[in-house]
């Protein structure tokens, strides 16, 4: 399933162990190498205000329209705890008001939102708002993770030209041909 990332956001964290919201979710956690989501950083009243306290993905036992299911407060982790969650953070990586460029520098725009498979919390799909002198034509643009050059500090460097997709016929169980749709064949053609 296919959610935005703005929608998780200042969501509940509930509880299993109490039946109760213990956090809110923050900001996401995002790896830039693979634009996979690895934590949240929450807030809570029920925790010492003093450090950031993170909720690992790994950790949600499900994402249903209450929030974010975990077992219980433990779940939650201090600064300092994982040192790949900390290397994360220390690096910062913006996603949301992050330049869009393509690979001849033109530039397209800033992200101002992203598509999450919330299967895996990997990044499917950027929402990119175009600059004043673009948004005449069109005021967004989606970027597919697939366009993705490359990730740097300065910008999200996308295929100048996007290749679509081959459509492929899918049958399902049940499908029928209509028969008033049949295709030419040569010699039909030629009569035309």
């Amino acid at each position: 399933m296919l959610l935005l990332g703005s929608r998780l956001k200042n969501i509940s964290v509930m509880s299993l162990q109490t039946g109760s919201e213990i956090a809110r979710t923050a900001e996401p956690i995002i790896d830039p190498r693979n634009l996979e989501i690895i934590a949240y950083k929450v807030f809570s009243p029920l925790l010492p205000v003093k450090q950031a306290h993170y909720l690992m993905i790994e950790d949600v036992r499900e994402l249903s329209d209450i929030g974010m299911i975990v077992d219980s407060i433990d779940v939650l982790i201090e600064d300092g705890v994982v040192i790949r969650l900390d290397k994360l953070t220390e690096l910062g990586f913006p996603l949301i008001h992050m330049v869009v460029t393509d690979e001849k520098k033109h530039r397209l725009g800033k992200v101002i939102d992203y598509t999450i498979d919330v299967t895996s919390f990997t990044i499917q799909q950027l929402t990119v708002k175009r600059p004043l002198t673009k948004r005449l034509n069109d005021t967004e643009l989606l970027v597919h993770r697939s366009q993705i050059i490359e990730i740097n500090n300065e910008a999200i460097v996308i295929h100048s030209k996007a290749e679509a997709p081959e459509h492929t016929l899918v049958t399902s169980p049940g499908s029928y041909v209509n028969p008033f749709r049949k295709s030419q064949t040569a010699s039909e053609a030629k009569m035309e």
